[in-house]
């Protein structure tokens, strides 16, 4: 493939899809230039840089979340929406929320999602240095879960990729056996996620929904209290 044929999406397409197999780590300009059949330099010409391509493809997942609008939905129907597809998202490519610390991933698919959550928690009343906090504590449940889930799915992907994987997973395990045994609280919770058997990626969403929903339940609470009457006020 020559650079005349090359464009900017198809190398932000191809760049996802290496970041989904291998990471941030193992994004390069030369192994990307192989999986499009061009040089690296002809890369180079159409995206300036590494960090530029990781904007790029960033912003391009950032542009694929759900929205919808508070003002017909809801401010707690269009909180919902807005988690479950960032988290999905962010579960599906593992490397989106480990590139947001590094201030890499920040354009403007990442300014409009931060927007639509402003008008989400301020429809829904939050002002001031509060609305600020409300979003940030939907976005911190949202990218931790994520985190946590992607890291634990490719591991379970790893256990079916290799016998040196799935032999290190239990050695893991039977050491963790060890140590919860010593505290026997959390033994019998383990022994009860056990007897269940549930499917992990099930388990997961579960544990994601009801986290959100208590989130979603104390900002109402926190809302329905700031609009209540201060106290001894309107009393004769």
């Amino acid at each position: 493939m020559t650079r005349r044929t090359l464009n900017q999406g198809h190398i932000v397409s191809a760049a996802i899809a290496l970041l989904d197999e291998e990471g941030l780590d193992g994004l390069s300009m030369r192994r990307l230039g192989q999986s499009l059949g061009s040089a690296a330099t002809s890369v180079y010409w159409h995206v300036q840089s590494k960090e530029n391509l990781i904007v790029l493809a960033s912003d391009r997942i950032w542009g694929r979340i759900s929205v919808l609008d508070p003002a017909e939905a809801g401010w707690r129907r269009a909180a919902t929406e807005l988690a479950r597809s960032t988290y999905d998202l962010g579960v599906t490519h593992h490397w989106l929320i480990p590139a947001i610390p590094s201030c890499l991933a920040y354009g403007v698919g990442m300014a409009r999602y931060q927007d639509h959550s402003y008008a989400i928690f301020e429809a829904a009343g939050f002002t001031g240095v509060d609305l600020d906090w409300a979003v940030n504590t939907l976005f911190t449940l949202v990218i931790g879960a994520a985190y946590q889930d992607s890291a634990q799915a490719r591991l379970l992907k790893g256990r079916q990729d290799g016998e040196a994987v799935r032999k290190r997973l239990q050695e893991a395990a039977a050491s963790a056996d060890q140590i919860v045994a010593q505290f026997p609280r959390l033994q019998a919770r383990v022994a009860d996620q056990a007897r269940l058997n549930a499917d992990p990626r099930t388990a997961r969403t579960d544990a994601f929904e009801f986290g959100l929903g208590i989130v979603l339940d104390g900002m109402a609470v926190r809302l329905g209290r700031s609009l209540e009457p201060a106290a001894g006020l309107g009393e004769c």
